[in-house]
């Protein structure tokens, strides 16, 4: 058996969790399994796997091959697919990383027309407000708010600009005042995000180009930015979120915005991908309809 096959093998004891539950998806013996990972282990003169009498566990060296060699089966796949449609379409999986809010709201529906034009592609999504490592966690696309570390092994492009707008619900304002000023907020109720208990403060305009840091105690926090917005439209205070995400709350007469931001209060939204000498048609396909779509959907 060549490489390639003693490689499907151990990333079907990867995935099965075990080489019996592989050998019984590969309609091979356990014994079988066993002594082409042993092969596989001998040529390349590592060790994939802690075993035990009742368990099995990857190293450090196999945790290494299995993102790798997934990726790379991922676009044997996606080539064997294309090559037999007899087209060039997107095929495969697309896994596709973004942030908790950004992500369901606008990502997720641009992605999910993809799917729909290329029945040939798969989509696996992820959300989360934390960074994630690309190529360790095996994503072909994250997309980011705000500066991003640079790094020999990422490639990236800027896919639009968040803009912030500060609102309260008309009964807040009724009740504590609609704030003139920056320096007003300090006696106002802000309702902060925050994540592993600690709160983010706003990042606002000050003199000569500089950013004050505000930051309250407020009784209302939260990880999400969709209960900071219902928070605000019920009345709990002020909220700086957004404009994509609070648009439609305005226009209702939920919320109205207050201390209009200017050009230091955006965030570039940056779309990153591995890089590497040769492109997934799937991954060209969503960089171009995220870059095309996502202006758009940020105003």
């Amino acid at each position: 058996m060549d490489s390639l096959g003693l490689t499907s093998i151990f990333l079907a004891c990867v995935d099965a969790g075990s080489f019996s539950g592989a050998g019984r998806r590969l309609n091979l013996s356990r014994s079988s399994v066993g002594k082409a990972v042993a092969r596989l282990e001998t040529q390349m003169s590592v060790r994939l796997f802690h075993r035990t009498t009742r368990s099995q566990s990857l190293t450090e060296d196999g945790q290494l091959y299995y993102d790798h060699a997934r990726r790379a089966m991922s676009e044997l796949e996606a080539a064997r697919n294309a090559l037999a449609s007899g087209r060039r379409e997107p095929s495969g999986t697309l896994r596709v990383s973004a942030p908790l809010t950004l992500g369901r709201h606008v990502i997720a529906p641009l992605i999910v027309r993809l799917a729909a034009t290329y029945p040939q592609l798969k989509v696996s999504m992820s959300f989360a407000d934390r960074p994630v490592d690309l190529i360790d966690e095996g994503y072909d696309l994250t997309v980011r708010i705000g500066p991003t570390t640079d790094s020999s092994s990422i490639a990236g492009r800027r896919i639009g600009r968040q803009s912030m707008k500060i609102c309260g619900a008309p009964s807040y304002l009724a009740r504590r005042g609609k704030p003139e000023a920056y320096g007003d907020l300090e006696a106002h109720e802000l309702l902060l995000y925050g994540r592993a208990g600690a709160a983010r403060g706003w990042g606002l305009p000050g003199g000569q180009q500089q950013v004050q840091i505000l930051r309250s105690v407020g009784r209302v926090r939260f990880d999400d930015l969709d209960a900071l917005a219902d928070a605000a439209a019920a009345g709990f205070g002020l909220a700086r979120l957004p404009s994509w995400l609070v648009k439609s709350r305005i226009e209702a007469g939920e919320l109205v915005e207050v201390l209009p931001q200017d050009d230091r209060s955006t965030y570039d939204i940056m779309l990153l991908w591995p890089k590497g000498p040769q492109m997934a048609l799937r991954v060209r396909r969503a960089i171009d309809l995220l870059a095309a779509e996502m202006p758009a959907a940020l105003r």
